[in-house]
């Protein structure tokens, strides 16, 4: 299992812990964080999980894609550490990742 702290904007925490192979989308649906939406279920088509990794984390997440750079085109308020959860998919490394979820999604 792989733990993950949410952080919504207005400071609430969420912890949940999921298996292995799970996106941080998936994990915070899954969870019924708020504040993501994943309209279009995790195919990188929209800019609707739009999360902000931690500094601390951001070096250990991999490096988004292409196709993940240009839907965050489409996010609001992005950031240098601007993730779509989608594309995180989590691993034994990324136990105990901290994600924040902005004011509102794209």
């Amino acid at each position: 299992m792989v733990a993950i702290t949410f952080i919504e904007f207005d400071g609430s925490i969420h912890k949940v812990d999921v298996p292995e192979g799970t996106t941080a989308m998936e994990a915070a649906l899954r969870n019924g964080v708020p504040g993501i939406v994943a309209e279009c279920g995790g195919a990188c088509a929209c800019a609707t999980c739009h999360v902000y990794v931690d500094d601390a984390w951001v070096d250990k997440v991999d490096a988004p894609s292409e196709m993940e750079e240009g839907m965050l085109d489409f996010a609001r308020d992005v950031q240098p550490t601007s993730r779509l959860s989608c594309q995180i998919t989590l691993r034994a490394s990324l136990d105990g990742l901290v994600l924040r979820t902005p004011e509102r999604q794209g």
